[in-house]
């Protein structure tokens, strides 16, 4: 089941409506991070703004320089582990039109359902965002604790999040939140799997920036086959 659901959305990846949704939540996924990189050094200088004086050295003027070369240094390792999990939040926000396509082509007797309104999708989304971001976060603690299971923490962590959202999101445009989530946790096993499934590309530069597309593909997949 979680196999064939993959390759369905694998196989359909050529679809021109998924293609849109991917290069618009890798667009706007590198504005966010350069607007946070843009504020960044706006705060660095106002910060460094007045000269500062330490006894014995005198004025330090060359700090500024200094914290905003950190700075990019620090945004470029940053966007690496970032920039699957907020490519990821943010494509949450164009889910209706892949769960769309894939029921169009293969569901076509299914019918229409109200588009997520934009502030419930905004709030999904920055939701996902946080959890996300914060569960990769600490997980760096374990990866320095346990570096001989950091791979498998990741894949499990990253399969655990992106499964139950990408489910629950899909579930929750045909029968509602609540059920969504009842459902996901009857079927938590097979969504975790099938999160892991997609965690895997996770660790391939570039093929990882198609995971928030082909999973929201998957997932919905597997609830039209779970649901029946």
């Amino acid at each position: 089941m979680i196999l064939s659901s993959f390759l369905l959305a694998l196989a359909q990846m050529a679809d021109p409506r998924f293609r849109n949704v991917l290069w618009r939540g890798i667009g706007l996924t590198i504005a966010l991070l350069v607007g946070i990189y843009a504020g960044l050094l706006w705060l660095i200088g106002v910060l460094t703004a007045a000269p500062i004086t330490l006894p014995g050295v005198g004025q330090i003027t060359w700090l500024g320089d200094l914290l905003s070369w950190g700075s990019l240094g620090l945004m470029i390792v940053l966007s690496v582990f970032l920039m699957v999990p907020v490519a990821s939040a943010i494509t949450s926000l164009f889910l209706d039109e892949v769960a769309a396509a894939v029921e169009d082509t293969h569901y076509p007797e299914l019918s229409p359902v109200p588009a997520t309104g934009l502030a419930e999708g905004l709030r999904d989304t920055f939701s996902f965002l946080g959890l996300l971001i914060m569960a990769n976060l600490a997980a760096f603690a374990l990866y320095v604790m346990l570096p001989f299971a950091a791979f498998f923490i990741f894949y499990a962590l990253n399969g655990f999040l992106l499964g139950r959202e990408y489910f629950q999101l899909a579930a929750m445009r045909r029968i509602g939140r609540v059920a969504a989530r009842n459902m996901v946790k009857r079927h938590q096993g097979t969504i975790w799997l099938a999160g892991c499934l997609m965690a895997v590309p996770l660790s391939f530069p570039f093929v990882n920036l198609l995971i928030p597309v082909l999973g929201a593909a998957t997932f919905t997949q597997l609830f039209h086959k779970l649901n029946r």
